[in-house]
């Protein structure tokens, strides 16, 4: 077993076995001429520097200083990416119906994908394998204060978890509440508080002296 987080765990052998597999799929399409050898590495370059979780931190720290933008983002993500500097095909691939839902201090919401795995790539990069793993697709669903407990997170009894499948028709992810104390933080410091796992639910967003 392997621990990515305080107490979350999955089985490694299947990370494992997953990437030998994906490995050979890529040596073999290049066997047959289908991709090069720079094939990959180009689109997880794209990944690393023009669609990712910076897209959505930026969004999420724009919706946290103007409630004319945050009521935009609300009711369509995709249109109020259209209103930022973000790179083009951000309704693209992956994130043709994004959609994204508010944590508030009497609701947490949390996004998983039952199916396989659909995620909003645009606004939070590739999904991390544990995303993928049938181990925390079934749990969340099933227990999602414990696994919420192992990830770090907890919660008052009183708070209400909401759990979002996302789907080949929508593709969610969450607005996390902004954390007290960075009241005269701007736009881009607060844009650096946000984690992919905020914006999945599986965390919190700190202020700098926490």
């Amino acid at each position: 077993m392997t621990s990515l987080y305080p107490g979350f765990r999955y089985d490694a052998d299947k990370e494992v076995i997953s990437e030998a597999r994906a490995k050979a799929l890529e040596s073999l399409l290049i066997e047959k001429g289908v991709i090069t050898g720079k094939t990959v590495d180009k689109v997880l370059g794209y990944f690393d520097t023009e669609m990712g979780p910076f897209n959505g931190a930026k969004l999420v720290a724009r919706a946290w200083v103007d409630p004319e933008f945050k009521q935009l983002l609300l009711e369509d993500c995709n249109a109020a990416c259209k209103q930022l500097d973000l790179p083009n095909g951000m309704s693209g691939a992956e994130g043709e119906h994004m959609r994204i839902v508010e944590n508030t201090p009497d609701v947490h919401n949390v996004v998983v994908c039952t199916l396989c795995s659909c995620y909003p790539w645009p606004t939070l990069g590739l999904p991390p394998y544990w995303f993928k793993d049938p181990t925390f697709r079934a749990r969340v669903v099933r227990e999602p204060r414990v696994v919420l407990n192992e990830f770090g997170v907890q919660l008052d009894d009183s708070v209400n978890v909401r759990i979002w499948d996302s789907s080949a028709q929508i593709r969610w992810w969450v607005l996390p509440m902004r954390p007290e104390g960075t009241e005269d933080l701007g736009e881009e410091e607060l844009a650096s508080l946000l984690t992919p796992e905020a914006m999945m639910g599986v965390a919190l967003v700190r202020a700098p002296s926490e």
